[in-house]
């Protein structure tokens, strides 16, 4: 079992800055990609960024040149860094773990509890 625990969300006014972070402990197998994904008012949870354990990132085109995401495989964590937010960045934010313990397996997925982000003036 996995879980996630996410922090360092908030209120920010437009052309702000934070940084989420995303702690996983339990059983991680070396195959696995984090990530976090969006869900803004009314709408479905939408994909962010996410990273490989090899540190392959992809990055969703509304964020990208704003949001960087890294990863601290050691500390099984992951980061979101938002920069020049926007209101449209405001939504709850999940951290994702989907991990396989062999290539021919399938994956799990993990999610955590959402932190809110609200940008606004």
């Amino acid at each position: 079992q996995v879980q996630l625990v996410e922090s360092g969300g908030g209120l920010t006014q437009p052309g702000g800055s934070l940084r989420l972070s995303c702690a996983a402990s339990g059983t991680i197998y070396y195959f696995n990609t984090m990530a976090w994904y969006r869900r803004a008012p009314g709408d479905d949870r939408d994909l962010v960024a996410s990273i490989t354990n090899g540190g392959d990132t992809n990055v969703a085109d509304s964020v990208k040149g704003r949001f960087t995401i890294s990863r601290d495989n050691a500390n099984n964590t992951v980061y979101l860094q938002m920069n020049n937010l926007k209101s449209e960045d405001t939504g709850v934010y999940y951290c994702n773990l989907a991990h396989r313990r062999h290539l021919w397996t399938s994956y799990d997925n993990y999610w955590g509890q959402g932190t809110q982000v609200t940008v606004s003036s």
